[in-house]
């Protein structure tokens, strides 16, 4: 085999800096595994080491900060025939850090590469998870303060069945390499290197002096032997493979012609309590029962029973790619809690627009259409008033029909509540 270097795009870092020491390195331990760039994977996420997916001719996934192991396993999960590999700077180990324990856990066959030049690099040489305590670096004296992660030492203690230490000038480190990649389970490599664009300006490390750090730590040279056990993608299919074949999801036939054309935006606005969201799934499921593209969005604090609710939903014959509602069809306007986080929006609209407001809500000035509607008459309890709207909205055949909502109050409750959801709906007035 030959290299996989992309030559289009070579590995370019700061004169003296490990990473590029470890592309190469990479480089030979793939090419001595006869392994060609259609069986590989380069996983990667942010920082200098996020560069690697860029610097090889193999299959690619470039990811956000510290989650570059869950997009690896996804992967692997589902070509467990590719080799899956992801390179992860001390950065990303410590924002990503709950990720790597559990993928210690699972023992899953990937191979994480740890470069390790105890700071944020990229950023300005800031403290990392691994930054020595009498280190100087960009970030003050918060290192002086918190005692660096012994990497190798967690993943073992967290189940990983195969834990390297070295340093990224060893002359074995393709053999390293080699060994980790070809590991049938979850093995890490803790590479200790140099960053001369940050670390080593206020730092003397050297490649000798990391040998003498290294011979003072714990060793770590591949499998753990209390950890050794199935690997995790092998074992969960064999034990998926005996578990009952799932039932399809329930699928919503297309059955109505609905009353309205073209994208149809509807925004209900209430508090907590008021079942917004509830009312927003079962529009969503109505807008389905024609055929429609469905989408909804809620906004809500994580207080119960207390605040705003607001529910934002999108029908479309067409697929939605662009979800923002700006000027809505309908607004059902149920609670000034929800009232309050749209005021900008209502003041906006035109009277192509219609507003079903409940008595006792107050809108700020608006050129919308107002309907007002006195639930309280009615003897409509609150947390029915969205229900009550959406019935509303389909007696008017307003970008709904009344088949469709009692379609999907078919689909969204159980016998004795759907009797008694349409039995409201159908005495709505307004």
């Amino acid at each position: 085999m030959s290299s996989l270097i992309n030559t289009s795009r070579p590995p370019v870092f700061c004169p003296g800096c490990s990473h590029e020491r470890i592309v190469h390195t990479l480089d030979k331990a793939l090419e001595r595994m006869g392994l060609n760039g259609s069986q590989v994977v380069i996983v990667s996420d942010i920082g200098c080491s996020g560069l690697f997916d860029t610097f090889f001719n193999t299959h690619a996934f470039h990811g956000l900060h510290g989650r570059a192991l869950t997009y690896a396993m996804g992967l692997k999960m589902a070509r467990p025939d590719l080799k899956v590999i992801v390179t992860m700077g001390d950065g990303g180990l410590g924002i990503g850090g709950a990720h790597v324990l559990s993928t210690c856990r699972r023992n899953i066959d990937l191979t994480l590469l740890i470069l390790n030049n105890f700071n944020y690099g990229m950023t300005g040489g800031q403290c990392s998870s691994t930054t020595p305590q009498e280190a100087v670096v960009g970030s003050g004296f918060l290192n002086q303060l918190e005692k660096p992660v012994d990497i190798c030492q967690l993943a073992a203690a967290a189940g990983a069945a195969f834990v390297t230490r070295t340093s990224s000038y060893a002359p074995e480190l393709v053999d390293e390499m080699v060994a980790a990649i070809g590991f049938d389970g979850f093995s890490v490599v803790d590479m200790w290197g140099m960053c001369p664009g940050r670390y080593t300006k206020r730092n003397k490390i050297t490649p000798k002096s990391i040998d003498a750090d290294l011979a003072n730590l714990p060793r770590f040279k591949g499998p753990v032997p209390e950890n050794q056990r199935r690997e995790y993608g092998s074992a969960y299919r064999e034990v998926a493979a005996g578990l009952p074949t799932p039932a399809r999801p329930a699928k919503i036939e297309a059955r109505f012609q609905p009353p309205a054309r073209g994208r149809q935006e509807v925004l209900i606005l209430g508090s907590a309590g008021q079942r917004i969201v509830t009312a927003g799934e079962i529009f969503c499921l109505a807008g389905m029962t024609a055929g429609w593209h469905a989408t909804l969005k809620n906004d809500y604090p994580i207080t119960v029973l207390r605040g705003h609710s607001v529910s934002e939903m999108v029908l479309s014959p067409q697929p939605v790619d662009y979800t923002g509602i700006e000027r809505p069809n309908v607004v059902v306007a149920l609670a000034d809690e929800g009232v309050g986080r749209r005021k900008k929006m209502l003041a906006r609209l035109g009277g192509d627009t219609l507003i079903i407001k409940a008595t006792g809500v107050t809108l700020p000035e608006t050129g919308a259409t107002v309907l007002e509607v006195d639930f309280k008459a009615q003897k409509i309890k609150t947390q029915d008033w969205a229900l009550a709207s959406l019935a509303l909205l389909a007696k008017k055949d307003r970008v709904i029909s009344m088949d469709m909502l009692k379609a999907a109050l078919a689909v969204r409750f159980k016998t004795a509540i759907l009797e008694t959801a349409v039995e409201l709906v159908d005495r709505v007035t307004d």
